[in-house]
This record gives structure tokens, sequence and C-alpha cells, in this order.
């Protein structure tokens, strides 16, 4: 799966006095499998480059025409290999995500209710991102009888379990 960097601008929240670091961890941690971060920031964020090396990212910087920086920070190392739902093949034809959750804080069963009741409040072929603590094992099936396709692996530290999730329009678990 290939996907466009997903791009932060944090020249707005340094500009106006505030530090962009959650701002940044925030979106490294909703990245999806593989994908790059590219920062843009009104300095050279050299402080960030060890940080972002210890989540298992790489950096190449360069400066921008008007004295501010652009950073790509690539996933490195070893990834776990996208697990995909019986059927899928072409991930680059899923849409960006709609919805994000984090549920990395949270005891099962409760990750896998939420996200099947955020997958029934979306239109078919919607994306749903989520970050969890495990694999979702029991989730698989479940996705499977509503017509839900999947994509998930382990971040590069191993620690986050991340999902896609692109609503179906089957859903045989209605009365069933």
């Amino acid at each position: 799966m290939s996907q466009d960097p997903y791009e932060l601008d944090v020249r707005p929240l340094l500009r106006g006095g505030s530090d962009p670091f959650q701002a940044i961890m925030n979106a490294v941690d909703s990245l999806a499998p593989g994908q790059a971060l590219k920062l843009i920031a009104t300095f050279r964020p050299v402080p960030l480059y060890s940080v972002m090396a210890g989540r298992g990212f790489s950096h190449q910087d360069r400066p921008l025409d008007n004295g501010d920086w652009e950073v790509l920070f690539t996933p490195e190392g070893e990834v776990d290999e996208i697990r995909l739902s019986a059927g899928e093949t072409d991930l680059d034809t899923w849409p960006d995500p709609s919805r994000q959750l984090d549920l990395t804080e949270l005891d099962p069963p409760e990750p896998m209710v939420r996200i099947l009741a955020t997958a029934e409040k979306m239109a078919e072929g919607e994306v749903l991102f989520a970050l969890l603590a495990r694999e979702p094992l029991f989730l698989y099936p479940e996705l499977a009888k509503r017509g839900h396709k999947w994509a998930g692996n382990f971040d590069a530290t191993g620690e986050t379990y991340r999902i896609l999730i692109r609503i179906g329009g089957r859903r045989s678990h209605v009365g069933a």
C-alpha cells in the first residue's frame, strides 16, 4: 500500500507561540500502516529527529524558499506485512479515512464494540482508521459478516496495531 505522506504544517502553531509537539505525536499515531509524515515548520526541528527515530522513522529535511523547513519522516525497519481481508488486493483505491479512533487504552471487547458501532454510522465506501493495543482477531469475522473490508498491521514499534476498515454495503448481521 503506497499512500501519500500525511502533511502537517505546524507553522501557525509556532507563530502563535504554541508548542506543536503534541500535534506532531497525534499525527504520528494516526498514520496508516507504512505512511510517512511530511512536517512543515519555521525552523529545522533537529531535536525531533531523535524522538522520531525512537518511533521507527528516518528523516529527510530540506529548506524551503521562504526560510521554513520541510521534513519527511518515513517509517523504517521491519513493519509487519499488511494483513488484508479476503478478496482485497488493491488498497490504493481506498479513500482517505473519514473517521479515526484511538482505542489503545481500552481493554477487550470495548475496542471491537466501538469500531462496530462507529462502522454502523458510516456510509458505504467510507474508511475508518483505528489504533489498537493488540491485533483484533475476533473483529475480523464480525467485519466480514457485515460486508466490510479491512487491512492492518503493527507499527514499526510493534506496540500499536493499525487497522483500516472500508465500509461495505452488505449488512447481513441485522436481524440475525
